[in-house]
């Protein structure tokens, strides 16, 4: 990986998980080449994608975003999360990989989830583009893992493909379903690592101060992102 590898920074704004905080990022310039193996080596350095681009967060008074990952081999389930998957089975709860996923299908169920969770945040009103953004990706695979209840889609998780694991991009889901359907999908998104043979699971950010964040670190073993070293937490 060169060294070379030129980066833009953005003007600071508020932060959408602490508010209290700006937000500064630092991102690809469209007419750096980009690929799997650049990303792969880039999430060292706490990079993550949007649309084309990558970015990280490059804040002047916080550290607080930190990448989670999982090996997904060491990975031990706690009792909570047996007795949830014990109910979804009752439920007759399944997922589905689909790597050529249809925008189409998704935009009612990501409308619903947007407008429901995240009224506050800079994804609302929930627009098209925005959904398209997450699923389009001209230099690497994205899929997604859909889940259903007797056979109805009730959430959908977007995953980029890494050489070594699979990147949760973002989930989205049916707001009000009785099953925790954000974990579900985290656990699903295991599986389907250790189905395809790659040992890490990519969470995206953990916020500690987030409540909308916070769910991730539930899942242990994992390791953490800081000062740019994978640190294991148990």
């Amino acid at each position: 990986m060169s060294d070379k590898f030129l980066l833009g920074v953005s003007q600071s704004h508020h932060c959408s998980y602490l508010p209290d905080q700006q937000e500064r990022l630092l991102f690809s310039l469209p007419d750096q080449p980009l690929s799997p193996e650049i990303y792969q080596w880039l999430t060292e350095h706490n990079f993550r994608r949007s649309g084309e681009q990558l970015y990280r967060p490059y804040c002047l008074n916080c550290q607080a975003c930190q990448a989670v990952r999982l090996d997904v081999a060491a990975l031990e389930l706690n009792r909570s999360q047996r007795r949830l998957q014990q109910q979804a089975a009752k439920l007759n709860w399944s997922w589905r990989w689909q790597p050529q996923p249809l925008f189409s299908d998704y935009f009612p169920l990501y409308q619903a989830y947007i407008s429901a969770r995240h009224a506050d945040g800079v994804m609302y009103p929930p627009e098209p583009e925005h959904l398209q953004q997450l699923l389009s990706c001209h230099w690497m695979q994205v899929s997604t893992l859909e889940q259903y209840v007797d056979g109805e889609l009730t959430g959908v998780l977007v995953l980029d493909h890494l050489p070594e694991g699979l990147s949760a991009v973002y989930s989205f889901f049916q707001p009000e379903h009785s099953l925790a359907l954000g974990i579900l999908a985290v656990l699903a998104g295991t599986e389907l690592c250790r189905q395809q043979q790659l040992r890490y699971f990519y969470l995206g950010y953990l916020v500690s101060d987030s409540d909308k964040m916070r769910y991730k670190s539930q899942f242990r073993p994992q390791q953490r992102l800081i000062q740019d070293e994978w640190q294991t937490f148990c």
